[in-house]
Formats: structure tokens, sequence, C-alpha cells
């Protein structure tokens, strides 16, 4: 054992076994104000121990004791004490009066403590604990080292909220043992209680848990939910760890109208594959009289030769599933459900990255006596290839060379059964070859992109009956090949100027885009997946107005546009952008997007297009304002805007507003909000909670209400659409919310449930799950506590933990 130099001093001077006193100033030693972390085995030996105090008296070979102040070191360990003793032949360290020891990031404290050093064995009498990074802790009768790695706690309690009171923590966690062990990552408490509010509201005799965010296998907290079409479910999930690779979470359900159930999801994380498995289970459905089932796939894998496969497959048992399970959604388009396999090989070649490739995809449509869903054409399958590169050398997207890209790919179009007997839609075949050229030149202030492209597609196997067969005889099959060129030029001015009150840099941006596209007859052909673009700044700014490849719009336009923006030069924010662009046709567009049932659509004669105009600040501390707006000249009046504004002067405090206004189709007003509405008195104004996870307050909180949702409010139909609305309170050691969501699934018909959620901070979440759907819902939404990572192979979702 390695000693302060004034102790080796003083056990030096000792003679004849007799006790030297020695009293001497405060040591030199300079604390470092973090410690190491106490290696295990051999390594833990041969550590170096440091011992100061203001008085150090010493036998030699036998005891060493230290007074006022003490401290001892080794490693990762610290022990202070009014009184520190050593005894060498035994390994034995007696502390008493005001222990303090910090050991692996946690904390003690108490009137005395035993331990023999280097195995780590001992006690630690009526012990305090707080683990500062949970921001929780609390106290024990007794606590005993069992080794360095092992440890007992009798008489445990735990919370996160004040402990410096009299009275009882708002919540407190009960045990009567808890046994510790860090090798294997576990604890095992016995006879465990959870109080809320002086209620007892939980109690296991034995609970396990895991000593970190390690993923371990265990129950997770139960989950309440209610809805309108389902009543109150149950779910109570199981977490099965099977590989530090592979997990699975069961969770068997009970619902009240609807009887039992199981909601399953495996996951796996392999060298080349991952994915996971999600699949719901109802055997017997009270309501509708019949099993219900819903399943997901998702999957990425690598296979020999640079081969890659990926899977997106979605299935659910019956039309009605998205209306009764809205929560339990597994697609974007809750009414389109896909089925998506692929395989790809990337390669290299004439200075171009490509990829070839060969996919299907299917669709399950989810028909209503409300609407009538009209599914996209299926692939089955989808062949191609594609490359884009640089030729002739100089930096992507730079001057010095060639720009090229090349596709080509084969689609068989079918239908999903029974929908082409619906509205008279067709299959077919078609082979398509699309390919750019293109020669840019960009210097400092300006810029110019010439481009040649061509659009050619075959058809082939059109159904006879079909008038969309060749007006050439009775033949099944068409062509066309549509070239097109363009110009794309602009400058990027800069200066610096003054505005809104100080030093900014303005940009001026002009930008030119001519367009020339011969017309070609398209009425006759198929349209497998091509749809108008929307009149937006991106769109405009396109060689094309259709997205996909069965229609390309004839075009003789100059498309020009103006950008300014305001940039603050300290932090390169944005404090400011205007824009305005507009299109110039020189002859009459003749292919356009169909309306009113016409076979090509109504020709456009008129000269100027509508105009797009865009303006974004956030000027004033905590407002931003957005508006996009589509103003029409023959009509002089806008037909499409969108105006939005929103107020956030500080954390967990957001309001916004946005109108939307397509004209002749929908007139909406959307509201979202998170706001402080009431703090207790004496405890700081509303909003005081600062969500930095800080537990000082706790029994008899000060706690802060906050009211947080989302209305969508249809102006043309006078009705609330969609809505979220709830309530949050924050106690700072623990927090409650209480959200109500209602989800139109029909013109006259809505799904509300109601979820509310217990968060006991430093301990876990009890109840439903509110925090997606507000986070999805509201417009700069903030936790009230940052989530901690449970350490699962791909998302956050919460492991079983004792400190979850």
């Amino acid at each position: 054992m390695r000693l302060t130099p004034l102790a080796l001093a003083a056990g030096l001077l000792a003679s004849g076994g007799a006790l030297s006193q020695v009293s001497c100033a405060p040591s030199a030693l300079q604390s470092s104000p973090t410690l190491t972390p106490l290696p295990k085995g051999e390594a833990a030996r041969n550590l170096p121990s440091w011992l100061q105090a203001e008085r150090i008296s010493s036998q030699l070979d036998k005891e060493t004791v230290a007074e006022g102040r003490a401290e001892f070191r080794q490693g990762g360990l610290l022990i202070r004490a009014d009184r520190l003793s050593y005894d060498s032949a035994k390994d034995l360290a007696r502390a008493s009066g005001k222990v303090r020891v910090i050991r692996d990031g946690a904390r003690y404290s108490g009137p005395e403590l035993q331990l023999r050093v280097e195995r780590f064995e001992g006690f630690f009498l009526q012990p305090e604990f707080e683990f500062p990074l949970l921001g929780a802790g609390g106290r024990a009768a007794r606590l005993q080292f069992l080794d360095n790695t092992r440890s007992t706690a009798t008489d445990a309690q735990y919370t996160s909220c004040p402990r410096n009171t009299d009275e009882e923590p708002d919540w407190l966690l009960i045990t009567k043992r808890v046994h510790l062990d860090l090798e294997t990552d576990e604890g095992i408490a016995e006879g465990a209680v959870l109080r809320f509010l002086g209620v007892p509201i939980l109690a296991l005799p034995t609970l396990s848990f895991p000593l970190s965010d390690t993923r371990r296998s265990g129950w997770l907290p139960p989950s309440v939910d209610t809805d309108n079409r389902s009543g109150i479910e149950l779910s109570v999930p199981y977490y099965w760890n099977i590989a530090p690779n592979r997990d699975a979470t069961i969770t068997p359900r009970v619902i009240t109208r609807r009887g039992l159930g199981v909601n399953t999801e495996f996951r796996y994380l392999e060298p080349t594959q991952l994915g996971s498995l999600n699949v719901d289970w109802l055997p017997y459905d009270r309501l509708t009289g019949s099993s219900r089932e819903a399943v997901q796939w998702l999957h990425e894998g690598q296979l020999p030769g640079q081969v890659r496969f990926n899977a997106d497959l979605v299935r659910v048992s019956d039309d009605q599933w998205w209306k009764d399970f809205p929560s339990a959604s597994r697609s974007l388009t809750t009414r389109l459900l896909p089925m998506r396999l692929g395989v790809e090989r990337p390669f290299v070649l004439a200075g171009g990255q490509g990829l070839v490739y060969g996919r299907a995809l299917r669709w399950q449509v989810l028909q209503g006596a409300d609407v009538t869903v009209v599914s996209p054409y299926e692939r089955s399958p989808q062949v191609g290839a594609r490359i884009d590169g640089r030729l002739g050398g100089g930096s992507a997207g730079g001057s010095g060379g060639w720009d090229y890209a090349l596709e080509s790919e084969f689609n068989r179009f079918t239908l999903p059964n029974g929908v082409a007997a619906r509205n008279g839609r067709v299959g077919g075949d078609r082979f398509h070859f699309l390919g750019s050229i293109a020669r840019p030149l960009r210097e400092p202030g300006w810029f110019a992109v010439p481009r040649l492209s061509i659009n050619a597609a075959t058809y082939g196997d059109i159904a006879s009956a079909s008038p969309l067969a060749s007006t050439a005889g009775n033949s099944s099959r068409a062509r066309r090949i549509i070239p097109s060129v363009s110009l794309d030029t602009g400058l990027d001015l800069e200066r610096t100027t003054q505005a809104f009150g100080r030093a900014m840099r303005q940009t001026l941006e002009p930008r030119l885009l001519y367009v020339y596209t011969p017309y070609r007859a398209q009425s006759q052909l198929p349209n497998y997946d091509a749809a108008a673009k929307d009149f937006s700044f991106s769109s405009i700014y396109t060689d094309n107005q259709f997205a996909g490849i069965d229609r390309v719009s004839d075009a003789n336009t100059l498309t020009a546009g103006l950008t300014t923006r305001f940039v603050d030069p300290a932090n390169g924010g944005e404090a400011a952008r205007l824009g305005l662009v507009q299109r110039y046709l020189f002859r009459t567009q003749r292919v356009t997007a169909k309306v009113d049932g016409s076979p090509e659509g109504v020709p456009v004669d008129q000269r100027l297009s509508d105009a797009l105009l865009l303006g974004s600040t956030n000027v004033l501390p905590g407002w931003s304002l957005d508006a996009a707006v589509q103003y029409s000249p023959a009509l002089r009046r806008s037909v499409n805007s969108v105006l939005g504004v929103r107020y956030s002067p500080g954390p967990m405090r957001t309001f916004s507003t946005t109108y939307r206004l397509a004209r002749g189709q929908a007139e909406q007003l959307e509201f979202g909000w998170q706001w402080p509405v009431w703090s207790r008195e004496g405890k700081g104004s509303p909003g005081a909670s600062s969500g930095s996870g800080s537990s000082s307050r706790g029994s008899g909180c000060g706690g802060t209400w906050y009211a947080v949702g989302r209305i969508n409010y249809s102006l043309e139909d006078s009705r609330i659409t969609d809505s979220v609305l709830g309530v949050e309170y924050d106690a700072g050691c623990w927090i409650t919310r209480l959200v109500a969501e209602r989800l139109s699934t029909g013109r006259s018909e809505a799904t509300t449930r109601a979820m509310f959620q217990l968060e006991l901070v430093g301990l876990s979440r009890i109840g439903s799950n509110p925090l997606k759907v507000l986070k999805d819902n509201i417009p700069g939404y903030r936790l009230l506590r940052e989530e901690r990572r449970s350490g699962s192979p791909t998302d956050d979702r919460q492991t079983p933990s004792l400190y979850d």
C-alpha cells in the first residue's frame, strides 16, 4: 500500500513498535475532480493507494490512523471521513464520522464503514446513496459489500424525489433486500413495493432488473389504452433478449370489447442481414366474430457478389383493420398496404456509379363503403439498370466535364384482384429508356447548365378491348420517343448591408430556365405511373411537369425567378427569404393533366402561368413566419396558399397556426401548442421546469401544468377533422400525461382514443405511451425529460430496468 510522503515519514520514524505521533499540515497532493474507473483482477491489486489528512499517525507494518478531513483514494474508489484507519496486516479500512464514498459514479454517505480494500469486502451502516446520472437515490439500513462486483442492501428505499424532508417522497420504491451483481449486470429486489402519493400501486415478491442500459429479458411496465371502437386495452409486454444481435417483444393483450390477443416483434441484426418481423393476432374478435391478424416484415440483406436484398411486406386480415386499430398502422398509407421485394447490385462503369435491380410490388387495398380507394398499378416484375456520372474530368456538378444519366427498365403492370372490373383500367407491359447529357458551366457568381434529354417508351400486351391500343390497326403495341432541350442559368450575387438593426449579408439570386419539348400525342397511350407535379418552387424548375414515365409535357417555356436572402454573417443563420417565380409560354401547351374526363387534359393557352411567392423570416425573437402563395393572374386571386406562424420563446413553450387553401378542394386551419398554464405558488412561474431531468423538486413538488394539443379544422365543412388534446404535469420527480386523440376514418366516422401515462423519473413509465403522438403532431414539441437510450439494436424502446 502506498501512502502520501508525510505518512511514509511517520512510519519511518517509528521504533520498537511504539506508536509515533506526527502532526502536519495538509498534504500537497492535488486531488483530481474525476476518478479513474476501477479495474478488476490483478490490475486492481497493483493499483497505488493514497491517504491524506490533517493528522496522520502510523505504527510500522500495523495500523495507520488519519484524522481531520481524511481522504483515501485507489483507482475509481474515493473514501472521505472525519477519521479513517487502515490495518495493513488485515487489509482493513475503518471510517467513521461523516463518511463519504464515491465508486463507479455512485455516491454513498453514512456514519460508519468497514472495508477490506483489495477484496472490497465489508459493510456500510445506514448509508444514503445517490446516482447523479439518474438524478435518483435513496437509503438503506445496511449495505454489505461481498466483493468487487456483488453487494446486498437491506431495507432499502429508492426515489428521485427530494429526501431531505420528514415527509414521504411523492414516489418511493421500498424493498426488503436488494442483491446487486455488476459482473452479471443484474439486480434482484425482494419484497418490492412501489408507493405513489402515499398509496401502494405495485407490489412484487421478486423483481429482477439490469443495472445499466444494456438489454435484459423481463417484463416491461404495463400499458393501458382506451378508444371508442375497442374499449379498454391492457397490454403487458415481455422483452426477450435472445442474443446480443437478436431480441423479441411478446405482448399479451386484453381488449374489453374484442377479447384476447397478442402482439409480437422479432428483431435481428446479423453481419449481413437486419430486419424485423411484427405479428398482431386476435384469435377471436367478439365484435366481428372472426379471427383477425396483421403482419409486417422489414428486411435488408447482403448476398454474395455485392448483391443486396430488401423486403417490405404489410398484410392485414380485413378491410376494417385500419379503422379498428389505427394506432397499429404499419404503413404510411393506411388503406394501401405494400408488398415490396427487391434485389440490386451496384457497379462502376465509364466514370459513373450504376445499379442493376429487379423488384416486385403488390398492394392490398382496404376498401370501404364511404370512399373507394383507387389502387396504383402493381409491378410484377420491375427489372432495370441505371447509371450516372461524369465524362471528361472535373468534379461532380462543377465545370470541366459532361454529366450524363441513363436508365433502362422493363415493367409488367397489373392491378389488384377486382380493381380492373370496377373501373375499367387495364394492365400491360412497358419498356422505357431515359437519357440525359449536360455540360455544366459554373464560376463564382454565375452558372449555366445546357441539357439534352430523351424519354422513350414501348408499350406491349395492351388488352384488345382497351381504347388505348395503338391506332395502327388492331396492334396491341405502341411506342413513342420524346426529346427535350433546356438551359438553366442564374447569378449568385451578394453584398453586405444593414437590415433588421444589425449587419447582414444579402444575396440576390435571379434564375432563368428555358425548356423546349416538341408535342407528341399521348392520349392513346397507357398511363401507369404518371401524375402532374404540384405547382411549387421545386417543380417549376424542371423539364417535365409530370412525375413518372408515361406522360411528358410539351413545352416552349421560359421560367424566371428571383430570390433574395438575408444571412447573419456571425452564425450563418438565415434571417429572412423572399422569392418570386413565374413561367411564360411561347405556345399553347397541349399535354396537361386530365380535367373533367378530358382524354388528354385541357390545353393551356394562357401566356403567363400562375405566380409563386415565397417568404419566411425569424427576425423577431421567438417568432417564425412562413408563407407560400400561388396567385392566378386570370382569376386575380390566390388558388393555393400556405401561411404559417410559430411562436417559441423558450423550451416547452410553442404555439403555431397554419392556414392551408386549395381553392375548390379544401380550406383548413391547424393549431398546435405546448404551453405552461399553471405553476404551484412559490415554486416559480409557469414553465420553470427546464426539462433537464433535475430532481430538485419532489414531495410537495412545485409542479407545472402544460397544455398540449393540435386541432385541424375544415373551413369548407365547418368541422374538426383530426385533433389531439392533452395535459402534462411535471412535478420534477414524476410526470403525468393525459392525451386524447381523434382520427377521422370516414366522412362521418372517427376513432377516439385516450392515453394516460405516469413517468417516475429515474425508474420507469407506466401506462400507455402518448409521446409519439405528441411528437408527430405538435410542431416544436419537446419532451419534459430527455429520453435515455435503452441499448436496443435499432431504437430507444424501453427495456426492463429499475432505473429507466
